[in-house]
């Protein structure tokens, strides 16, 4: 007796079956892309996109001007910039993205800019600025140095005054696994290097989102009042 009208069953069941396994294989992975794709963001000031999420912690733990780790903090007046790269950088705790929040590295009080965009926190006239900064919760951080030297994630976190290593990132507690320019990392967080234009992905405890890439392209100078500012891949 023919088989052939029982075939289209067969493959339809095998369609099913393979389209679960790759949901399965895809697992937090699917769910965190569409978490993102519907997560409301905008364009913010530096043309890079502002997620609608709760950040990781406070900027106003930024320390209060002494230098941090040979890294000093500077008056708008002072400031004078010859090596300027940005670095993206993205935290998952248990699966839910978190963001770096605008003025870390700024003491107070910070000078607000207010563009269409979004606000952009910057250097006033009675406040100081650290080399590692942000200016927008768009998860970029400004390194904007006098001269040109390799800076890390660990540097930052200690101008930001927030705990990073291999168990615990700002008030995140788990076992924490980064990725650079997608790939994995091993060893201290803290030694991760700010390389120009890099993208870094921090995941806190479970599940582990896997490496989101992530094209970017700041726009915009150092902010008002800089030096000698210098922008680009150095």
């Amino acid at each position: 007796m023919s088989t052939e009208p029982h075939q289209p069953r067969r493959r339809t069941q095998s369609s099913i079956v393979f389209i679960l396994l790759l949901v399965l294989l895809l697992g937090t992975g699917l769910s965190v892309w569409l978490s993102i794709g519907s997560s409301n963001s905008h364009v913010g000031p530096e043309g890079v996109l502002v997620f609608n999420v709760p950040d990781l912690a406070s900027s106003s733990s930024t320390l209060s001007g002494r230098s941090v780790d040979g890294i000093s903090c500077r008056t708008e007046a002072k400031e004078v910039v010859k090596y300027h790269v940005h670095v993206h950088v993205a935290v998952y705790f248990n699966g839910d993205m978190q963001r770096l929040p605008a003025g870390i590295g700024i003491t107070k009080p910070q000078a607000v800019e207010h563009y269409s965009q979004g606000p952009f926190d910057d250097v006033g006239i009675y406040d100081c600025l650290y080399w590692l900064h942000t200016h927008v919760a768009d998860g970029i951080i400004h390194v904007e140095a006098p001269a040109k030297q390799q800076f890390t994630l660990g540097q930052f976190f200690d101008i930001w005054n927030q705990p990073l290593d291999p168990n615990q990132v700002g008030p995140d507690k788990g076992s924490v696994v980064v990725f650079e320019n997608g790939k994995k990392l091993d060893g201290n967080p803290r030694s991760i290097p700010l390389l120009p234009h890099g993208v870094i992905q921090i995941d806190v405890g479970s599940p582990v989102v896997p490496f989101q890439p992530l094209a970017y392209k700041v726009t915009g100078g150092c902010g008002a009042g800089t030096n000698s500012c210098t922008s680009g891949k150095l």
